[in-house]
């Protein structure tokens, strides 16, 4: 992989955000932005970056969870005995292929041996796990994290297809699982009632009715997952759910040997399953049947993304187990996303808190896989120019994973007519948008007098890693800055002169009020590091924040560089782009020069970023006024004498008793230099469980290594 170490570990960071955020969104919001195509192309681009890189692998990889933690949740919280997995996806034949011969192969069966798999369609719809004791339904929860749910025990009493006993000889324990779905016309009536109810309550009240202000369900799988997950089980009660099994987890025994003899007994204790379910004996008869479902999709009065694959044999299933979140005898085939025509009626650029500027197409209105569309991302300048889109255009729209909306295909392109001329300003601030080298998203400057950022960049100013001011949280900012109390940075320290303004308001008595003042007096003199690090310039985080501060020393200084720094890219070509070009290394030079730093961390995007940050006069005007405010004491980093000082040490592996930036700080504090990588110049690692291709390339060239608890007796030995 074509890719260095500190690269993968920065990618594998933004990714396990993005994708934990999208598991949020899902499966405790019940509102997801990503298309099911991009968040698999998320999940797999981590997977290839965790097989390259084992050593790397987070304790928040979302190769290590599923779904997400239900701690925002008004319900109370269940743990659940069995894991609840999700499954691997499949979106081509050929991947079924894969996987069949993958089992074969795990159980050193011969390629041509039969393996029999279940084939049934994958409802979309909401988790959920019912536990049986002695044939009574005791509990009920959703599958949360996987680990822990929430308790919806009273509300699944409202739900189609949920007995509360079981017919038959039940075991003593028995968990059955499956999907809580609203059926299609349900979903449309509940919609259709939710509107003719605001309507009524509006002219009630003698008001104008405004439908767009009318909160409607985006989809059945929103709706029947809204409606399950209620604190007030009568509104669950209100709203028409069915449950389909599709499994069990923990029981005491088994009524069967097989997936498929388990489920026709569940079927008898009472429960719907599905009535698609069918044994397949080969490849081909699998695909058959995924053909079959897929086909007759439109006629159900349910919705469904695919089917899902298992192993029949509950004995292989044993000997197959499990990855780390899915089994390895299950696989969901996943259906091509529906498509329609319409017409792109105008784009409009959006500016999000850290900048990005994202064009959003303004659509006539189409109907795709039952939903409505108006609107659809178009990503970046670079998509629209892909797709060689312009306002006027016929285009073909689908909602992918059957949620999110995208454009697959221009059918006008040929037409003539004006390209589509992305803005090289922002249109909140007015400032310049740029794209760092190497990068696809436009990013307004404007940073600290942007309207669109400047809630966000004022919280992360006074955050725990910046200023860290105690008492000014979020909903402190949000009521300052509406008030037009907070404009700027700078604004916090003069909040002292408002002092009798917030006396009195909700929340706030004397007492608060002089606590919070005192915070923001005791940052009057604050670390140069933490304050470079609060004004949230792109690429410049608290690491690099502190390297540029031991490289500059003073604060003050730090317009002076940038500009500088910006001279050097103004008098040479930007043309070159390949990664080893020589306009690249004389640009990693002149950052080395200018910031007079040594460190592998600060390199040729920071520069971009700080001279592209203080090229804008607005930006200088809000530093400015911040210094006129505080007063950061010049940057000195306290070393003490130790058997490090003056060498290079590599951290490498998973270090379980501190954070990999606490023992770069370390080591610093004793004298000696953290890299990012192994070289001939490395004088010691100190690795942790995990370590890999750093670990092999120190003992190839005979570098002593050591464990971290032989680095916590160097650090205790320094005093």
């Amino acid at each position: 992989m074509d890719i260095s170490e500190a690269e993968a570990a920065n990618e594998l960071m933004r990714l396990a955000k993005a994708i934990n955020r999208a598991n949020k969104l899902y499966h405790v919001e019940d509102a997801p932005e990503l298309a099911d195509a991009e968040y698999d192309a998320l999940v797999r681009r981590n997977a290839e970056l965790e097989a390259a890189f084992p050593q790397l692998i987070r304790a928040d990889s979302p190769s290590q969870q599923v779904g997400h933690e239900v701690s925002a949740s008004p319900l109370s919280k269940v743990p659940h005995e069995v894991r609840m997995m999700s499954l691997d996806n499949a979106f081509a034949d050929e991947e079924v292929a894969e996987f069949a011969m993958r089992v074969r192969r795990y159980l050193a069966l011969a390629e041509d041996a039969e393996v029999a798999f279940t084939a049934e369609d994958k409802i979309d719809g909401l988790s959920c796990s019912l536990r049986y004791e002695h044939g009574r339904l005791v509990r009920a929860a959703t599958r949360g994290d996987g680990l822990v749910g929430e308790d919806v025990t009273p509300n699944v009493a409202h739900v189609r297809g949920i007995p509360q006993t079981l017919g038959g000889d039940a075991p003593a324990i028995f968990e059955v699982r499956g999907e809580v779905y609203m059926e299609k016309t349900a979903f449309r009536t509940l919609n259709e009632t939710l509107m003719a109810d605001a309507r009524a309550a509006s002219e009630a009240k003698g008001e104008d009715f405004d439908a767009s202000k009318v909160r409607q369900f985006a989809n059945p799988r929103n709706a029947a997952a809204g409606s399950l997950r209620q604190k007030d089980a009568r509104v669950t009660a209100s709203r028409p759910l069915a449950f389909f099994a599709h499994g069990w987890g923990a029981a005491s025994a088994l009524p069967g040997a097989s997936q498929h003899e388990v489920m026709q007994v569940i079927a008898g204790w009472g429960f719907a399953a599905s009535p698609q379910l069918k044994l397949c004996r080969t490849l081909d008869e699998m695909l058959a049947a995924y053909r079959a479902i897929r086909d007759g999709r439109a006629a159900l009065d349910y919705e469904i993304d695919g089917v899902v694959y298992k192993v029949d044999s509950l004995e292989w299933q044993r000997r197959l187990g499990f990855v780390a979140k899915a089994p390895r005898w299950g696989l969901a085939h996943k259906f091509p996303a529906e498509r329609a025509e319409t017409t792109v009626e105008a784009i409009d650029i959006q500016v999000g808190r850290t900048g990005k500027l994202t064009p959003v197409g303004r659509l006539k209105p189409v109907l795709v896989g039952g939903v409505t569309v108006t609107n659809v991302t178009l990503h970046n300048r670079d998509e629209i120019a892909r797709l060689g889109l312009r306002i006027g255009d016929r285009i073909v729209l689908q909602r992918a994973g059957d949620v999110i909306p995208q454009v697959v295909a221009n059918l006008t392109r040929e037409t003539e007519r004006a390209p589509y001329s992305f803005p090289d300003h922002c249109p909140e601030c007015h400032s310049e948008a740029v794209a760092e080298e190497g990068e696809v998203d436009v990013r307004c400057t404007g940073g600290l007098i942007c309207p669109a950022q400047r809630t966000e960049r004022l919280r992360h100013f006074v955050s725990r890693g910046a200023l860290d001011i105690e008492g000014l949280g979020d909903k402190t900012i949000a009521e300052f800055f509406a008030l037009g109390w907070l404009e700027s940075p700078a604004d916090i320290f003069r909040l002292r002169k408002r002092r009798s303004e917030i006396v009195g308001r909700e929340g706030w008595q004397d007492k608060s009020v002089d606590n919070l003042l005192a915070a923001i007096e005791a940052k009057r003199a604050p670390d140069a590091a933490r304050l470079l690090f609060g004004l949230g310039i792109r690429h410049v985080g608290a690491v690099t924040a502190r390297d540029l501060m031991k490289g500059i020393g003073r604060i003050d200084l730090l317009p002076e560089k940038a500009l500088e720094f910006a001279r050097y890219l103004e008098a040479e070509p930007r043309g070159e782009t390949e990664k080893e070009s020589p306009f690249n290394a004389r640009m990693l030079a002149a950052v080395k020069t200018v910031f007079a730093v040594q460190t592998d961390g600060i390199g040729i995007a920071v520069g971009h970023s700080l001279a592209d940050f203080f090229h804008e006069e607005h930006n200088r005007a809000v530093w400015d006024d911040i210094l006129s405010e505080v007063s950061p004491p010049p940057y000195l980093v306290e070393t003490r004498a130790s058997e490090v000082a003056g060498k290079t040490v590599v951290f490498t592996g998973k270090l379980e008793t501190m954070s990999r930036d606490e023992a770069k700080a370390q080591a610093e504090r004793l004298g000696a230099r953290a890299a990012g990588s192994v070289s001939a110049k490395t004088d010691l690692v100190v690795a942790g469980p995990g370590a890999g291709s750093k670990l092999k390339q120190a003992e190839k060239l005979e570098i002593p290594v050591i464990d971290e608890a032989a680095w916590a007796e160097i650090v205790a030995a320094a005093g």
